[in-house]
C-alpha cells in the first residue's frame, strides 16, 4: 500500500440527478478528502454538503464491519457477531430450502442506495433470476414520470443541463434544486445573472422558490391541469409553432380538442391560483426564447403523476422550444445511456421461461408482507433480501411495513453500512462496502456523462461489495454458470453497449482511466425531431397507450385524496400533506451522520398561519399529524412558506432517530399512480392538532 498521497477518480453513487465526478485523496491507505472533479463540466469541483462529508460516513463509528446474527426479537436490533462462513452457510441453506418448495416465496428488495450498475442490479439480479425469486417492481421514486416520458418522448431524454445557462426563461417545476440538484441550481443562477427569468411551480415556497422571480403555489396533484390550461391559452391565442408541430409531433388535432375543456377559469379553480397567473404564464412561455423547463419528480408522486409528466412534456414541442439547445425540457437524461440490461441481469437464468415471474410492487411492500398468501400477491413471502434500501423508513404506510418485517416466520437478510430501521428486523446483517471501497460504473439522470468509480481504499473491517456477497452466495448454492464468476470489472464492461454510436468508440478501460465520458449527442437533441418514440416524433397522442388500455392523450387525473375528489375524507382530514426531502438528507442515506442530522435539528411541519390559528397551534409547538393510517409528531413552524390548506413535513427521518420513533410515512398511502405503478407520497390528506 502506497504511503504517498494520491488522488483516485470516483463518482457519487447517490440518488441525485447530478451524479458528481469525484476526486478522492488517499494517504497511507486512508481517504482523507472527497472533492468534486474541477474538470467535469457539471460538477466543476463543487459537491453538496452531504457528499463533501463522505469520509465522515465511511469512517463513521457506527459503521457495520462484521456479519451479525439476530439474537433478540424482530425489531429489537439485538445481534451477535458471526463469521462470514457461518452467515453465508445459513443464508444459503435457508434460501435453498424455500426455493425447493416455492422459489417465488423469496423476494429481493432494493433501490437506489447506490445508483451503480455493478453494486446495484448485476450479480444480485443474476442471483435472484437463477433462484427463480419473485421480481420486485422498483417504482418507489420515479416510475410514474418515467412512464409519462416514455410515452411522450420514447425514453427519459432531454436537454443537456449545461445549456440552461443560455435560457431566457426557466420554469423550475416540481423541483427544489437547492436541495436536490445543486449543480443545476448553479447553472440557473448564472442564467439569472445573464438576464433569465426563473419561475418556480411548487405547492411549497421552498429554498429555491424563494430565490426565483416568481412562485406559483398550486395545490398538490394539479400540475397536469396547469399544463393543460397553458396549452389552452397557447392554442386559443395561436402562440404555437405550427411548422414544428407538423413535422415533429403526432396527435395535435386530438390534443387541441382535449384542451378545450381546460379553460383558465376551470384550471384556476382546480389549482387554487388565479386565471391571470395561468394566462400570463402561457404567454410568457410562448414569447420568451429560449424557454426551458426543469421538471423533477416531486410533481409525479400523486395519483395522476404519469399524466402530469406527459402534459408538461408536451409544452416544449407545442412552441418549438426544442429548436434551440437552451430550449426544451429536462426531467431525466438516463434514457441516453446505452445500457445492456439483459447482459447485466441475465433473465435467461430463470428456471421457468414459460411464464413471467410473480411481481411484487415495492411501494406496496406493507400489504405484500402482511398478506397470508394467495390472492393478488400469490405465494406467501417467506424471505426478503434487502440491499441498497431501507424500506421500514422509506416505504409508504410505515406501520404495515414494520408489521410485515416483524413477522417471526419471515427470513430477512440486510446488506448495509449501518444498523438502519430495516436492519433492526433482520435475521442476518451483512456489512457492505461504501463507494470509496468498491468499483462501479454510473449513468446520470441529470446530465449526459457516463462515470467510473474506482475503489480508493481497501474495504474496512470485513465489509464486502454487494457483488461479492452475491457471488459468494451463488457459490454456496452450488451454481456452476460462468457468469457467477464474473469480476466487478467484467460486470462494469458488460453494463454498456460500447459499440453504440452514442459511446463514440470509448471503452470501459478508457472510462476507468479518465473518470467520465460525454455521450455523443446533438447539442439540441430534438431540433429535428428524432425522438425515441416509435414514430420518431413527440407523441401528443400515443397509440401505445391506447393499446395498453390507457387514455392516449394527456389529461388531469384528480388526486385520490383532495377536497375535490373525496369531499367526505377532506371533511375529516382537511390538510394536504407533502413530505419533500430535507436539505441535508438524501432519502434516508445520511440521517445518521451526526453533523448533517444536527443541521436539520428535529422533524418539523410547516403550516400556514390561517391553518394554524383555528387549531390553536403556535410556532414551535409539538403537534400531532394524523389520518386513518397513522400518526406522527413534529415541531410546528407557522409560516406562509406553506400555502393555505397544505402542510409540509421535510423528510425522511430514520424512525428510531425521531423523538417519537416515527416519520412521515406513517400517514402516506400504498395507492399507486395512474402510470408506472409508482407511490403517491404527496397524495395524502391529514389533520394536525397540538400534542
Amino acid at each position: 500500500m502506497t504511503t504517498e498521497a494520491h488522488v483516485v477518480r470516483a463518482a457519487c453513487p447517490h440518488d441525485c440527478p447530478d451524479t458528481c465526478a469525484l476526486h478522492v485523496t488517499v494517504e497511507n491507505g486512508v481517504a482523507i478528502k472527497v472533492q468534486g472533479d474541477p474538470d467535469h463540466p457539471t460538477t466543476k469541483g463543487v459537491l453538496c454538503t452531504k457528499v463533501a462529508r463522505y469520509t465522515e460516513r465511511t469512517y463513521h463509528p457506527e459503521r457495520l464491519l462484521h456479519p451479525l446474527k439476530r439474537v433478540g426479537p424482530k425489531g429489537s436490533g439485538q445481534f451477535v457477531r458471526v463469521s462470514w462462513d457461518e452467515a453465508l452457510d445459513e443464508i444459503a441453506a435457508r434460501l435453498g430450502a424455500i426455493a425447493a418448495r416455492e422459489p417465488e416465496a423469496i423476494l429481493p428488495y432494493s433501490y437506489a442506495g447506490t445508483m451503480g450498475f455493478v453494486q446495484g442490479e448485476s450479480m444480485a439480479a443474476r442471483f435472484f433470476n437463477k433462484i427463480g425469486a419473485s421480481e420486485l417492481d422498483r417504482t418507489i421514486c420515479a416510475s410514474a414520470g418515467a412512464a409519462g416520458m416514455r410515452y411522450t418522448y420514447g425514453a427519459g431524454v432531454g436537454m443537456h443541463v449545461e445549456h440552461f445557462v443560455d435560457s431566457k426563461l426557466i420554469l423550475i417545476w416540481g423541483s427544489n434544486p437547492i436541495t436536490s440538484s445543486v449543480h443545476f441550481w448553479a447553472i440557473a443562477q448564472e442564467a439569472k445573472r445573464r438576464g433569465a427569468k426563473l419561475i418556480a411551480i411548487d405547492p411549497y415556497r421552498s429554498l429555491t422558490a424563494e430565490k426565483c422571480h416568481q412562485h406559483i403555489a398550486l395545490l398538490p396533484g394539479t400540475d397536469a391541469a396547469l399544463a393543460l390550461g397553458m396549452m389552452h391559452v397557447l392554442i386559443n391565442e395561436d402562440l404555437v409553432d405550427h411548422e414544428y408541430i407538423a413535422r415533429h409531433t403526432v396527435g395535435y388535432p386530438q390534443l387541441k380538442e382535449r384542451v378545450r375543456r381546460y379553460t383558465p377559469s376551470r384550471v384556476a379553480e382546480i389549482c387554487g391560483i388565479s386565471e391571470d397567473v395561468i394566462i400570463a404564464l402561457a404567454r410568457e412561455y410562448a414569447s420568451v426564447r429560449p424557454a426551458a423547463i426543469r421538471l423533477n419528480y416531486g410533481m409525479q408522486r400523486v395519483r395522476g403523476g404519469g399524466q402530469a409528466t406527459r402534459a408538461i412534456a408536451c409544452l416544449p414541442a407545442l412552441i418549438g422550444a426544442w429548436r434551440d439547445p437552451a430550449g426544451g425540457l429536462l426531467m431525466s437524461t438516463s434514457g441516453f445511456a446505452p445500457v445492456d440490461g439483459v447482459a447485466q441481469a441475465r433473465p435467461d437464468l430463470r428456471p421457468r421461461q414459460d411464464r413471467p415471474p410473480r411481481v411484487v410492487n415495492m411501494s406496496a411492500i406493507g400489504d405484500a408482507l402482511c398478506h397470508p398468501g394467495g390472492g393478488t400477491f400469490g405465494p406467501k413471502i417467506e424471505a426478503v433480501i434487502v440491499y441498497n434500501s431501507n424500506p421500514v423508513a422509506v416505504a409508504p404506510e410505515s406501520a404495515k411495513v414494520a408489521e410485515g418485517f416483524g413477522r417471526d416466520d419471515l427470513f430477512t437478510v440486510v446488506l448495509e453500512h449501518f444498523q438502519t430501521d430495516t436492519a433492526d428486523y433482520a435475521d442476518f446483517v451483512l456489512p457492505a462496502t461504501t463507494q470509496l471501497e468498491h468499483l462501479d460504473i454510473h449513468k446520470a439522470y441529470g446530465h449526459t456523462y457516463l462515470l467510473a468509480n474506482n475503489p480508493a481504499i481497501a474495504p474496512l473491517g470485513e465489509a464486502k461489495p454487494n457483488s461479492e456477497i452475491f457471488r459468494l452466495l451463488a457459490k454456496r448454492m452450488g451454481w456452476q454458470e460462468p457468469c457467477f464468476s464474473d469480476t466487478d470489472d467484467d460486470l462494469a464492461a458488460q453494463s454498456i453497449r460500447w459499440n453504440d454510436a452514442r459511446m463514440a468508440g470509448s471503452s470501459w478501460e478508457q472510462l476507468k482511466r479518465d473518470g467520465w465520458i460525454r455521450y455523443d449527442l446533438p447539442e439540441a437533441p430534438f431540433a429535428n425531431g428524432q425522438f425515441y418514440t416509435p414514430s420518431g416524433k413527440c407523441e401528443f397522442y400515443s397509440e401505445r397507450m391506447l393499446e395498453e388500455g390507457f387514455d392516449p392523450l394527456p389529461d388531469w387525473v384528480p388526486p385520490y385524496e383532495s377536497a375535490a375528489s373525496n369531499p367526505a375524507l377532506a371533511e375529516r382530514y382537511p390538510l394536504a400533506m407533502i413530505s419533500p426531502p430535507a436539505r441535508n438528507f438524501l432519502n434516508s442515506s445520511f440521517v445518521n451522520v451526526d453533523s448533517l442530522r444536527a443541521s436539520v435539528g428535529e422533524p418539523t411541519l410547516d403550516i400556514h398561519p390561517s391553518d394554524a390559528a383555528p387549531r390553536g397551534i403556535a410556532d414551535g409547538d409539538i403537534v400531532k399529524i394524523f389520518n386513518d393510517r397513522g400518526t406522527l409528531n413534529a415541531k410546528a413552524r407557522v409560516t406562509d412558506r406553506a400555502r393555505e390548506g397544505v402542510v409540509v413535513g421535510l423528510s425522511i427521518w430514520w424512525k428510531k432517530l425521531a423523538p417519537d420513533g416515527k416519520n412521515a410515512n406513517e400517514v402516506t398511502s400504498q395507492q399507486l399512480t395512474d402510470l408506472g405503478r409508482a407511490p403517491t407520497f404527496y397524495d395524502c390528506l391529514v389533520d394536525v392538532a397540538p400534542l
